[in-house]
């Protein structure tokens, strides 16, 4: 399983840096347009993605800054946004490359934001949940973007695995 996180840790820092190029090409109106998704603008989820990812991670490691809410803005501007994204996708990173098969394995707990009862379960399925929710508002976004007149990406796991991920992924194996 650790070379599968591995590969999505380096899936989702290759899918953000696509998404993030095209979305700052677009003008502040386009960026912060509400557009009906779960946080509106590509501007609020571009920033709930920062802030689910913060929560995950202070809940994994016991570290670093995590909003208590899910809409926080942690970042009013694209540029200040972009960095905090690289950063904290470097962070997921070498958080994976942490990790061994005992330590996905184990349970962890944790009370979510949205219920206040503590929650027990393996490592491994909230660290899967990290990346697919990740794919899942970056779909959102991509269909923002492409709503605002910006290009149609492509976003798939097996683009990365052909290209950018091949060279990663043969190093990991």
């Amino acid at each position: 399983m650790l070379d599968h996180y591995r590969m999505y840790a380096g899936y989702n820092a290759w899918a953000n840096r696509i998404l993030y190029e095209a979305v700052g090409k677009l003008d502040e109106a386009a960026y912060r347009k509400d557009l009906g998704a779960f946080f509106g603008s590509l501007h609020g989820t571009l920033n709930h993605l920062l802030c689910a990812d913060r929560i995950w991670l202070k809940r994994f490691t016991g570290t670093g800054e995590a909003p208590t809410s899910l809409d926080a803005v942690l970042c009013g501007d694209f540029a200040g946004l972009w960095a905090a994204r690289q950063a904290e996708d470097a962070r997921i990173a070498a958080y994976v490359d942490s990790l061994d098969e005992a330590q996905i394995a184990r349970d962890i707990t944790y009370t979510p934001l949205t219920n206040p009862t503590p929650i027990t379960h393996p490592l491994g399925p909230a660290l899967t949940h990290v990346f697919n929710h990740q794919t899942h508002h970056r779909g959102q976004c991509h269909g923002m973007l492409t709503a605002v007149g910006g290009p149609s990406l492509s976003l798939d796991l097996i683009y990365f695995a052909r290209t950018d991920g091949s060279a990663f992924l043969r190093a990991r194996s």
